[in-house]
Formats: structure tokens, sequence, C-alpha cells
């Protein structure tokens, strides 16, 4: 029953510009996220230590702005699939009610965009429907510290095919 009186919680704004062809797209941000204003905010989720590791830098020493800044150079941008949600706590089996992100001009926004990377299994659920839009896509493990089932070293071995 909270999870329906809950205020209804909006994720962040997409990282994106006319020169990214890889897009990485996220469930939902947890609360330390949403709460920073920062996408994979909280100290545990390994997003941008296996990221920056598959692309040759340490974005998890830069502060968050410089890392955004050396994934546009990368070409490589950052979104969610879902734009807001009910929910209590972070976890992905506790979103309620689920308001997908507007895809329909992302051609247009990311003219160069060829393959759409989902990072972990709840986003990966939409990977059919860009597959349909013609773009390559790729299921990633999840960076996010719920997902211990595989150590650092395996997901990153998944990790590093995402700018292939």
């Amino acid at each position: 029953m909270q999870a329906h009186d809950a205020e209804l919680l909006t994720g962040l704004p997409p990282v994106l510009d006319r020169n990214v062809r890889v897009l990485i797209l996220g469930s939902f941000p947890g609360a330390a996220s949403l709460a920073a204003g920062q996408y994979y905010a909280h100290p545990r989720n390994q997003f941008w230590r296996l990221l920056g590791a598959a692309i040759g830098e340490d974005l998890a020493a830069l502060p968050y702005p410089q890392r955004l800044v050396r994934l546009l150079a990368h070409r490589i941008g950052l979104w969610d699939v879902i734009a807001a949600c009910n929910r209590n706590g972070s976890l992905d089996t506790a979103i309620r009610d689920p308001r997908a992100n507007d895809f329909t001009r992302l051609r247009q926004l990311c003219p160069a965009l060829r393959r759409v990377c989902f990072n972990g299994k709840t986003a990966g659920r939409h990977a059919k429907d860009f597959e349909a839009a013609g773009f390559e896509t790729l299921v990633l493990p999840s960076s996010s510290p719920a997902h211990a089932a595989l150590g650092f070293e395996q997901k990153l071995a998944s990790w590093q095919a995402l700018a292939g």
C-alpha cells in the first residue's frame, strides 16, 4: 500500500550529444543517485570502475562533471529506461508504476547511435524494442552491489565488449 501512496520519483536527465555511438541504459537511479543528482552515486556501485576499466580511463577518480565529459569524449551516452516510478528503497524489484522514458527522438538527438547497452536484466527487458528499431543491443551484468553473483573481474569481461 505504501508504494502507491509514495511520491512519484523522477529520474535524471540523459547524458547525450550528437556524437554518441553507444548508449548505456540503466533501470532507474537508486536513492543515493537521486539524492546526489548523479548517475551511479552509491559508493558500492561498480559502474564507474567497470566503465573506466572498459575504456581505459580511471573514471572513478574524477569529479562527477569530468566523468560525464570523458564519457561523451568516448562517444558514450547515459540514461535510464524508466523516467519515473514509485519505489521504496533502491532495488529494481521494488519499482512500482514505472513510466518509460520517451526514446522516440533518440535517432534525432544521437544520429551516430548504433549500440544500446543495458546495465542489468531489468533494463535489459527493453532490448527487444531497441533491436526492433535497428540498434545493436548488449545486456551487461548489473553494476549494482545487489548483484553479487559475479565478481568485478567477471563483470568486466562482459563490460569490455561495450564499445565493440
